[in-house]
């Protein structure tokens, strides 16, 4: 059956242009240092060189810097495979190729798992950053995949929205679990036997149909 010809990836991210990429190379150097509360515009000027007017302009305050930090390291990474021509992918293959931008792309960059140490870590204080985090990363990422479970009918997904957070959701605790929460010593589970579950779930629904009484 063919996708849903309305589906859009909604609000694709711009282009990060060289003085934007050279001032997050140096924004994620502070924060990571120095944590969120302490880091302050002049210290990612002098990282960056460049003056803190200019960042400014680009980000508007440190808020809009740590967003686009968040978005860089996650969100940025998963907007090709949303491109059309990608959406035509078996769903096997496609739901596998989401897997594994995450959990290379994104879950293998150290930079990524310490913002995420940050996040977690400062949220009681800073609850804003969580927030940021959840809209930004998990509420997006969950809107794009629900929308590509609701065009595909032949899954038989009946709520694609909790389909989507179920899946992405598994891989943001393995992650945590294996990565940050010592995993890989005690409770070990290789990434190919996780995204072989994770991907029969989904599929099975496709195979055993649940039907009204």
């Amino acid at each position: 059956m063919p996708i849903n010809p309305t589906f859009q990836l909604e609000n694709p991210l711009p282009a990060i242009a060289p003085k934007q990429e050279q001032i997050l190379q140096g924004a994620i150097q502070v924060f990571l240092k120095e944590g969120y509360a302490k880091t302050s515009m002049d210290r990612v000027s002098a990282a960056a060189g460049v003056s803190k007017q200019t960042i400014y302009n680009h980000f508007q305050d440190k808020q809009g810097l740590f967003k686009a930090l968040i978005e860089r390291l996650t969100f940025a990474c998963f907007q090709s495979i949303f491109c059309t021509e990608k959406l035509h992918v078996e769903p096997a293959i496609f739901l596998r190729q989401i897997a594994e931008i995450y959990l290379t792309e994104v879950a293998d960059n150290p930079d990524y798992l310490a913002l995420l140490r940050l996040i977690i870590t400062e949220s009681k204080n800073f609850p804003e950053l969580a927030k940021l985090y959840t809209q930004t990363v998990v509420l997006r990422g969950r809107q794009m995949l629900s929308q590509y479970f609701a065009s595909h009918p032949e899954l038989g997904i009946t709520d694609p929205e909790a389909m989507a957070h179920i899946f992405f959701g598994s891989l943001v605790s393995y992650v945590i679990l294996q990565e940050m929460l010592y995993g890989k010593e005690l409770v070990f589970l290789s990434r190919d036997r996780l995204l072989d579950g994770l991907i029969n779930a989904v599929i099975s629904q496709s195979l055993n149909p649940v039907t009204q009484p």
